[in-house]
């Protein structure tokens, strides 16, 4: 009799103790649902609130242009419309600084940075030079453009409908100047680049390559990494409109709106870091073919002309 009091005693002992187990792992998981709610919600509001504030900085930034435009627009005196830099060059402006432009297919005017070196003519779609403008942006923004549009070496992006309605007007050539914290520079040239419409999600097209500085938008330094480093006939993504052809979202890992594939080879909208830098993503200024993904440039400049651009220099 002993014997089965004891084990009766056993029996209940184990049975409260898997009782007890039970309902304090079916608290654990409701207590890890809870918890993941609460991050996901703290989450949706950290995004809202950043949102909210690259709102209010783009408004600032829009009063302060507009406070200082009419001194940081080189006057043409209404002379005419120009549809690029190349047609103010070769109209005798061969000051480098910000103009007006009216590209043939643009309801208004707008104001760009026209290089008037490196033989003239050359329109400003973006620039990197210090760090100082913040281009992990959404849609719109890309879309309009954004940046410093009153200093020489302003960070800004032209806008993809600018850039579009700009490129659909011809042929044109793009060149981009980058620049590394050891005073070494390239530079890489694509003819017949353009950017297609807002229908197209504003698809990259580049032509053949030149330079110094390695081929990193068409990803042919390798033919067994074309198929995911090439940016040629790329949507352009931003963290807010995924394009790209990565299972997730490469503008969001990488902190830039850009034309990326799975992911890139090439993106000069990153992160400003300065040289050499770790993250969990190669998320920095970068040009595959020159530095590879963990070295930040200092400086890069993407500017258009005309290919059959022949200076006036009468």
């Amino acid at each position: 009799m002993l014997k089965v009091k004891i084990l009766r005693v056993v029996l209940v002992a184990f049975t409260l103790i898997m009782g007890w187990e039970s309902w304090a792992l079916e608290n654990c998981l409701q207590e890890q649902t809870r918890l993941r709610a609460q991050v996901h919600l703290l989450e949706t509001r950290v995004k809202q609130q950043q949102i909210k504030m690259t709102q209010l900085l783009h408004e600032k930034e829009i009063q302060f242009l507009d406070k200082v435009e009419e001194i940081s627009v080189i006057d043409l005196g209404g002379k005419r419309q120009y549809a690029d830099c190349s047609e103010i060059f070769n109209d005798g402006f061969q000051r480098s600084g910000f103009y007006k432009i009216k590209p043939l297919q643009s309801p208004a005017e707008f104001s760009v940075y026209c290089d008037m070196s490196d033989g003239g003519g050359w329109t400003v779609i973006q620039r990197r030079s210090d760090g100082s403008e913040n281009f992990n942006r959404g849609w719109n923004d890309y879309e309009n453009g954004f940046g410093n549009f009153v200093q020489k070496n302003g960070e800004y992006w032209l806008g993809n409908k600018n850039i579009h309605l700009l490129t659909v007007q011809g042929d044109y050539t793009l060149k981009i100047d980058l620049a590394d914290f050891e005073r070494n520079s390239r530079f890489a040239q694509y003819d017949n680049f353009k950017v297609g419409d807002e229908e197209s999600l504003y698809e990259l097209n580049i032509g053949e390559y030149s330079g110094t500085a390695g081929d990193s938008l068409s990803g042919k330094f390798h033919p067994e990494v074309q198929w995911w480093a090439s940016h040629q006939k790329m949507k352009f993504s931003t963290w807010d409109r995924d394009n790209d052809n990565y299972k997730g979202n490469c503008a969001w890992e990488d902190h830039s709106g850009w034309w990326f594939n799975r992911c890139h080879s090439a993106n000069l909208n990153g992160i400003y870091y300065r040289g050499p830098y770790t993250a969990k993503t190669d998320n920095g200024v970068i040009w595959y073919t020159w530095h590879g993904w963990w070295y930040s440039l200092k400086s890069v400049v993407m500017k258009i002309r005309p290919n059959d651009f022949i200076p006036n220099v009468v």
